[in-house]
């Protein structure tokens, strides 16, 4: 179905929308005064409908000079403003979807903030003089008053609540926090973080729950940016407590990913996992925290010698992250490409030509070049090369765990190029560069016939490794009993599914053999001879 079908009906439908929302908005401003028609109301549903036209005929048309457009584009007072009745509107109505719709709109505004456009809004937002404004007004920086970008005239008609509501309350919080954040005023950061979280422990609501997840977040981001991750362990377990106690799903999600964040940070791979292990079951209520919680669980398993699941995880949180979020992005495939160089795999070409990954991914590169050819002295100078770019990564630990399988790869190349090779030369093919070669490459092929990795024999009193000729396999048996044993599967789970569609014999209604009646017959004559001889005494 196209999307133009019922285009008309749509529109007839909005126009009725917002002309009973002008004629609602006329009536609840002269409600004290009588009204003879709904002119006024008529006149905002004019233009609005005309603003919306506008904008869509501007949609094909080309854009404007900037100067224009900044001339009728509204101020950052203005639109935070907005958010602040979308907020109200969020609070009295319990829509949990508008606290959300405001937090995308601020992501949007955070790098037109100012320090005049943030406190005219707290004094829009809360009262004047009261505690919690003086309290956000101290975190800010002094600024002088020549870059003030203050809608006066609306400003000085806006009447400041009496009562702020806990949503305003911590929306200003959260707006300043990001504003500090983005100035790197990190100490008054973490002083505002630690104030917005000590009242978010006495809120229990349920319009809270989304401020207060990136509340948490940049909790955690003020103190990790000042290197004292360690500081806020314990309280963000205890914010855990809460949120669990309080049924907030999304604070749980927050809080775990925080968490198990705290603990990679220093390396707590075994206690991250068991809180993992332990912590309520992830429902993936947002899909950012979703994809953050699958990639430190690749994370995990990496470490844990767990490849097979690690490999899962990061592929999944690869593809669930947005487009937008390159960098989380780029981490995952990194990841990603050295669980597949563990497992034995080399990842294809088009991982590292994605867009705007080439850069970063090029050390990876050249490394799953070097595992590919087996050249074990390629390996070692990509390592030393990038070897910044590795530690930045966290990935060097596991990239040393890359020589056996290079070692492996090379080994592999040399069964196949020789039937037979001293062990001297291949010491010398895979430059070793202990100082036994020859015992290391003896234990190192012994080792790799044991595993199955190559078909070879070695010849310990010689010093030779022999390589198994691999002749025409079908002129052999064993194509034959390949196909017999996949015929022979096949037909055993046809077997099976037919022997399943059976009912379950009646075993209640199996007919009676002849002799099985005659007993019965028998034995029932008998019981009534019985009971008739027990008459005739009693007479």
């Amino acid at each position: 179905m196209t999307p133009d079908i019922g285009q008309g009906g749509c529109a007839a439908l909005e126009d009725g929308v917002v002309l009973a929302r002008c004629l609602g908005e006329a009536l609840l401003k002269h409600s004290r005064r009588e009204i003879k028609d709904g002119g006024e109301g008529v006149e905002e549903y004019y233009k609005d409908v005309l603003f919306k036209m506008t904008q869509d005929v501007e949609m094909k048309e080309v854009l404007a000079p900037s100067n224009s457009v900044s001339s009728t584009s509204p101020s950052t007072l203005h639109n935070l403003k907005e958010i602040a009745s979308l907020l109200e509107t969020a609070a009295y109505t319990r829509e949990v979807r508008r606290i959300v719709r405001a937090v995308r709109l601020t992501m949007v505004l955070r790098r037109k903030l100012k320090v005049s456009v943030i406190s005219a809004f707290l004094s829009f937002a809360l009262t004047p003089g009261s505690e919690v404004h003086s309290r956000l007004s101290s975190f800010l920086p002094k600024d002088d008053e020549q870059d003030m970008d203050v809608d006066t005239a609306t400003s000085a008609t806006q009447v400041p609540a009496k009562h702020a509501l806990p949503e305003l309350e911590m929306y200003s919080y959260l707006l300043v926090l990001i504003f500090l954040i983005d100035q790197k005023k990190y100490n008054e950061a973490k002083a505002c973080a630690s104030a917005s979280i000590a009242r978010i422990k006495n809120l229990n609501r349920r319009t809270i729950d989304v401020l207060a997840s990136r509340l948490y977040f940049y909790y955690s981001l003020s103190y990790e940016l000042t290197g004292d991750l360690a500081e806020i362990r314990g309280n963000l377990l205890n914010l855990h407590r809460i949120a669990t106690l309080r049924h907030d799903e999304l604070g749980q999600e927050t809080l775990l990913n925080l968490l198990l964040r705290n603990y990679l940070h220093y390396n707590l791979y075994d206690q991250a996992e068991k809180l993992r292990s332990k912590a309520p079951r992830f429902e993936a209520h947002s899909n950012q925290q979703f994809c953050r919680y699958l990639f430190y669980l690749g994370k995990i398993r990496t470490i844990q010698l767990e490849y097979t699941d690690a490999k899962e995880s990061l592929l999944q949180a690869a593809r669930k992250a947005p487009i937008a979020a390159l960098g989380f992005r780029i981490q995952c495939n990194k990841w990603a490409i050295i669980v597949r160089l563990l497992l034995g795999e080399i990842p294809e070409r088009t991982v590292f030509m994605q867009k705007g990954m080439e850069k970063a991914l090029r050390p990876y590169f050249e490394l799953t070049n070097a595992v590919r050819i087996g050249d074990l002295e390629l390996f070692k100078n990509i390592a030393e090369k990038f070897s910044n770019v590795f530690n930045a990564d966290r990935t060097h630990n596991l990239i040393v765990r890359l020589r056996h399988n290079v070692i492996r790869t090379g080994l592999r190349n040399i069964s196949i190029s020789y039937s037979r090779i001293s062990l001297v030369d291949v010491a010398k093919k895979l430059r070793l560069d202990s100082p036994n070669p020859v015992a290391d490459a003896e234990s190192i092929v012994a080792k790799a016939i044991r595993d199955g990795a190559i078909d070879a024999t070695l010849d310990h009193a010689n010093g030779w490794m022999v390589s198994k000729e691999t002749g025409d396999i079908y002129s052999t048996n064993e194509p034959q009993a390949a196909f017999d044993t996949r015929i022979a599967f096949c037909l055993n789970l046809h077997n099976d599914a037919v022997r399943a569609l059976r009912f379950p014999p009646n075993s209640h209604k199996e007919k009676e053999s002849a002799e099985k009646r005659r007993e019965r017959q028998q034995q029932e004559q008998e019981l009534a001879k019985h009971i008739a001889e027990e008459d005739d005494d009693e007479f």
